[in-house]
């Protein structure tokens, strides 16, 4: 059973991290309301916070960026229009890989075998000349080999293995197990 007084009370981030998260909401009409050719400028407001990008990575202005800190984007890859990056663990985007437009990679969880539910940050790695298509979802602690695609409206929980093609939502439903105090 889940102790929601434990989990409230629990700290889930660091001082340093609460002062990053409000000076990077402070910061974001500045990468929000670029103009969309404006790819050097949403790299150098990235950078500031923390982000390693290489050469000539495309960011657009719609694209939510959780943690820059967390992002490791190399060479000349691509974060399109309205991709959620929620990168509270660490996400790295190879060279040449784009994730698509409302593409959803997700490195943060819950350890839900406890009864106060803490945050788990488990890293997700994107290969080089990867693609991840539009309104695909990557899970927790995923990676996703070189050259792989993952197809449209994917939900890819396990790692894809490179120059492979993943598809559909493989959602499977089992038994829960009961949390131990």
């Amino acid at each position: 059973m889940l102790n929601i007084q434990q989990n409230r009370r629990a700290r889930k981030y660091s001082s340093g991290e609460m002062i990053r998260r409000v000076l990077w909401t402070l910061a974001q009409p500045l990468f929000r309301f670029s103009p969309r050719p404006c790819f050097g400028w949403r790299r150098f407001l990235l950078r500031c916070f923390g982000a390693k990008l290489g050469r000539n990575v495309h960011v657009y202005p719609s694209a939510m960026i959780y943690f820059p800190w967390n992002l490791e984007a190399r060479d000349e890859s691509a974060i399109g229009e309205y991709a959620f990056i929620y990168n509270l663990g660490p996400v790295t985007i190879g060279a040449r890989a784009t994730i698509s437009h409302r593409a959803h990679l997700c490195a943060g969880t819950h350890d839900h075998t406890k009864p106060d539910f803490p945050l788990l940050r488990p890293p997700i790695a994107i290969g080089a000349q990867a693609w991840i298509c539009s309104d695909a979802f990557v899970g927790p602690g995923v990676t996703i080999g070189e050259g792989a695609i993952v197809g449209a409206g994917s939900v890819v929980m396990k790692d894809v293995k490179p120059w492979m093609i993943t598809i559909g939502n493989t959602a499977r439903t089992t038994k829960r197990r009961e949390i131990t105090q």
